[in-house]
């Protein structure tokens, strides 16, 4: 992770395939085990919108910040997060990367950065506001990336944040996941303007759009933008146009939008895209593609093998994390 430029070489080009496979595909049995009622609460499916988590991990360095929202499995697993600890915080284990308290919307890791995962629309834009506060301050020359949807834009926290964040001129990457839709509610009947970008830029910071169905237009963006943000240029805001395949969350009918529109959609899918470049330009072989999804599929089994057999919290256990715990003398 994390250096200015970016390295369109086949290994890379394989390794960022392998990355939204890894996520489509471990939500792809979740939905399996949401239905064997393995994994219950909500669930939020990233379906579509890998390109994103995946390019922009490629532009941060491993002390940076990142927050994320309730729909974070690709952005935790992009980020670091082992496969084995995300499956048991969905299946509520004491092993999980939340400790089986958060489970499917509160994925957090501190080793990582990985500050979650927030049930709460625009809830991550004011803490990446503190958590960059904290980081200039104290003259850490770090990068806090924000990830949120376009839902988040109509928020009153996102107007302040981003109005302090260019006012105090903080390093922050903020990343909108523009997927057309705020659970039900399209874009155009719920924003005057749907130029998201602009409103941003309306803060005086750097803010464009771009195609998020493209890892490597989403790659080369993020890693100009946080080159910029460790000069010193403060705030950029990127806005990743995409699309969720899936409805908002597992009791959704869809019922706001038309099948052809998915379907047309699907057609342009991240790693349809990819995939099919590679293959075009003779850069991925069937033998090559089939190795990729044998270790995905591997590394799925063993995450639910293991959150399958890993043990619940203790009740005696119930009162734990409620404060924060007296240091030791």
């Amino acid at each position: 992770m994390g250096n200015d430029k970016i390295h369109l070489n086949r290994q890379h080009l394989h390794y960022l395939l392998k990355q939204m496979l890894r996520i489509r595909r471990f939500e792809e049995r979740c939905v399996t085990l949401y239905s064997e009622e393995k994994i219950r609460g909500f669930l939020h499916l990233y379906n579509g919108e890998e390109a994103i988590a995946v390019g922009v991990m490629q532009a941060l360095n491993q002390d940076d910040a990142v927050l994320a929202t309730y729909r974070e499995h690709g952005h935790a697993l992009a980020r670091g997060l082992s496969m084995t600890s995300i499956m048991a915080e969905m299946f509520g284990k004491q092993s999980g990367c939340s400790g089986g308290r958060g489970g499917s919307m509160h994925l957090f890791d501190d080793k990582l950065r990985f500050f979650g995962g927030n049930a709460i629309v625009a809830g991550a834009l004011p803490l990446a506001v503190g958590l960059a506060l904290a980081d200039k301050m104290q003259q850490r020359q770090l990068v806090t990336c924000c990830i949120f949807g376009e839902g988040a834009v109509a928020e009153g926290e996102f107007h302040e944040s981003l109005n302090l964040a260019k006012l105090w001129q903080l390093p922050i990457l903020f990343i909108c996941e523009n997927n057309l839709y705020a659970m039900g509610t399209a874009l155009e009947i719920e924003e005057s303007n749907q130029k998201i970008h602009l409103k941003a830029a309306s803060y005086g910071m750097t803010s464009q759009v771009i195609n998020g169905m493209n890892v490597i237009d989403v790659e080369a963006a993020a890693k100009l933008a946080c080159s910029a943000i460790r000069q010193g240029d403060g705030p950029h805001f990127i806005e990743c146009r995409t699309y969720r395949f899936r409805g908002h969350s597992m009791f959704d009918t869809q019922l706001y939008r038309q099948n052809s529109e998915i379907e047309a959609w699907k057609l342009k899918g991240p790693i349809v895209q990819l995939t099919h470049w590679l293959t075009e330009n003779k850069q991925l072989t069937n033998t090559e593609l089939q190795a990729i999804e044998q270790d995905v599929d591997a590394e799925i089994e063993e995450a639910v093998q293991t959150a399958d057999k890993a043990s619940v919290e203790p009740v005696a256990d119930i009162f734990k994390h409620l404060y924060a715990e007296a240091p030791h003398e």
